[in-house]
């Protein structure tokens, strides 16, 4: 029963007052209950009597009997402290239910953030789990080249740059696997021009160079080498060892906020620039002589030409520069070195180097190139160094117009002038030096027409051959290009890449004269095919003169005489053969046949050989061709007085 219990409460209560620990020990849910029943005790209503009956009236008798507190005063002194009691214990629950209403949100707080976490992590998960499928089924699906209505449709719309450059990634891979991935009815040649369109539409270049460019590189390397065009090569400086060394130039541009390092290990004065708190180009340093801004590329051919001290070079197209006054620096201002440099315009940016280096072993000289063999001698310099005007197709990166501005008709050019260019530069070697004979060429292009049928051309012209470049890295030259079959010897010359080795496009070869004398053919060759000016040979050679004549003869007149010698060569040719024929007729008629007599009379037809008629010497025609040069030329200027004073 609940009365006894309590009333044992109660008493114990009264006799000695509770703690606040005992009320924290107790279980929340009694209390409530505790609470009503010690109200209805210190009040007592009728309705909880009415309920109880005569229950009520055992329990109260038991709990006189059991106290002896049971006066008026007693039992509000103990509704009083059961009271403050009740009120204590209100107080704490109070208290603990907002600790645990606290405790309870902070935690509902973080179960929602941490759910949160988990669902956007799920999130992810099957985001990335379908962009996966994703990429897989598109790499599944067969690529199709576009059809002709959507190639119209793109032409009359801006051009989609990244359509262009999913379906170029998408073509090269096709081409790389082109037997598994290639579409059914399309051929390898759709293929190669669409990629041809799409990479002259994304990056900017005219047809003639794109295809020349697909000829050239595989698809994959083509890319690497079109990218890397897009990047600028970095900034390099050469020491000038006439006023300085490596360390020492590095040491004070270091203390100027100049973050650089060594370039490589091939070259033993090059610095590369990475990034510089001044202009690199204005220092004191720079002004003083002690360092030159030059391209790694430009480095290359000075050291394949390995001036030594007191030689005799000549540098052909000198302008800026920085070749130039590597070379001094090489030889220790020793030797002589004549620098030609047929731009006026570029003189005065040649001479300021020349000047500012401490360059002073060097004569500038302003001729055309073709020239400089009358103008030096023939045979004279130890070493030519010839870095030959040119298309510049292997510095895109520095002038991103050769993209649209070159032709064939350019690169035709460019080839015809290095061609002139490089007989001249044989011509002016000596082959008998002790310590040369060597002709280096190079060029900032990547055409084989400028580079590979150049040095083809000289290896058939002249008495050269090529040898090692001395340089350990760079590619092999072509030996064979498409229909081209060149000399085996050109694996020795070397071409060098932006997209493998991180420098501007170059070719370099070297050349070694091997005799100061020329054939006739070589001689005539040179004659009709690079000096414009047509020779007269022996007969045998007629053929081809006159071969040659309609394609490089320079004034109507000359061709005209010219034409009138080798019909009169060729009238005497045919009456010295008839004349023969009818000597011969006539010996054999005398000897009537005879077995053994007639072959000892016939034995002397041998001899016709040397009864030829020699031509005249080369000198000569030589000097009968200048004097009609030279009246032609007085005709034509006597021409153009008359002219301008019929104008006037």
């Amino acid at each position: 029963m609940a009365g006894p219990k309590l009333g044992k409460k109660v008493g114990s209560k009264l006799g000695k007052p509770p703690t606040k620990k005992k009320q924290k020990k107790e279980p929340l849910p009694p209390k409530p209950l505790e609470k009503e029943d010690l109200f209805s005790d210190g009040e007592g209503t009728d309705g909880d009597f009415e309920e109880d009956g005569g229950s009520r009236d055992e329990e109260q008798q038991e709990m006189n009997s059991d106290s002896d507190m049971s006066s008026d005063l007693d039992d509000t002194f103990a509704a009083d402290i059961l009271a403050s009691g009740d009120a204590d214990d209100g107080s704490n629950v109070h208290s603990d239910s907002d600790v645990d209403s606290d405790s309870d949100a902070d935690d509902t707080n973080l179960v929602r953030k941490s759910k949160a976490i988990d669902d956007e992590r799920k999130r992810e998960e099957e985001d990335g789990d379908l962009e996966l499928q994703l990429n897989i089924k598109e790499e599944a699906d067969e690529f199709r080249l576009p059809t002709t209505e959507e190639l119209e449709e793109e032409t009359n719309r801006p051009p989609d740059l990244s359509n262009l450059q999913r379906r170029i990634k998408e073509i090269v891979r096709v081409l790389s696997n082109f037997k598994s991935l290639r579409q059914e009815d399309v051929t390898r040649k759709d293929y190669v021009d669409q990629l041809k369109r799409d990479l002259g539409s994304y990056y900017g270049y005219n047809d003639f160079l794109i295809e020349s460019l697909v000829e050239l590189f595989p698809p994959v390397e083509l890319i690497e080498l079109i990218e890397a065009f897009e990047k600028p090569r970095p900034i390099s400086l050469r020491t000038n060892t006439l006023k300085t060394r490596r360390r020492d130039l590095a040491g004070v541009l270091l203390n100027r906020g100049v973050n650089l390092d060594p370039l490589s290990k091939w070259s033993k004065v090059g610095l590369v620039v990475y990034d510089s708190q001044v202009p690199v180009g204005a220092t004191p340093e720079y002004m003083a002589g002690h360092y030159m801004l030059q391209s790694a590329s430009s480095f290359l051919p000075v050291m394949a030409l390995a001036p030594q001290e007191n030689e005799r070079i000549v540098d052909m197209a000198a302008a800026p520069g920085g070749k130039t006054t590597y070379v001094a620096a090489l030889m220790k201002n020793s030797g002589i070195i004549y620098a030609n440099e047929m731009k006026e315009s570029r003189l005065k940016s040649l001479t300021a180097n020349l000047h500012r280096m401490g360059v002073t072993n060097t004569i500038v000289c302003n001729y055309d190139g073709r020239e400089l063999p009358k103008v030096l001698g023939q045979n004279t310099a130890d070493r030519i160094l010839l870095d030959a005007p040119c298309s510049g197709t292997g510095v895109i990166s520095k002038d991103e117009s050769v993209k649209t501005s070159k032709t064939a008709a350019d690169i035709q050019n460019c080839s015809h002038l290095q061609k002139e260019l490089i007989l001249a530069a044989i011509d002016m070697v000596d082959a008998n030096s002790k310590s040369g004979g060597y002709i280096v060429y190079s060029t900032c292009s990547i055409m084989v027409d400028e580079n590979e049928a150049v040095i083809d051309y000289a290896l058939k012209k002249r008495d050269v051959k090529l040898v090692p470049c001395g340089l350990d890295f760079g590619r092999p030259g072509f030996v064979r290009f498409r229909q081209h079959r060149f000399h085996t010897s050109l694996d020795k010359t070397r071409r060098f890449y932006p997209h493998v080795h991180n420098m501007d496009g170059f070719f370099v070869a070297k050349l070694k004269k091997m005799s100061n004398s020329k054939s006739a053919a070589k001689a005539s060759a040179q004659s009709e095919e690079i000096q414009d000016a047509d020779s007269i040979d022996e007969s045998s050679d007629q053929q081809n003169a006159e071969g040659d004549d309609d394609k490089h003869s320079e004034q109507e007149g000359i061709a005209k005489e010219n034409g009138k010698l080798n019909e009169k060569a060729a009238a005497d040719k045919k009456r010295k053969r008839d004349v023969q024929k009818h000597s011969d007729k006539k010996g054999v008629g005398q000897n009537g046949g005879g077995t053994k007599n007639g072959r000892a009379e016939n034995k002397p037809v041998a001899p016709k050989r040397r009864e030829k008629k020699k031509p005249p010497p080369r000198e000569e025609i030589a000097k009968a061709r200048e004097e009609k040069r030279k009246a032609l030329r007085e005709e034509k200027r006597k021409a153009t007085m008359k002219k301008k004073s019929g104008n006037k």
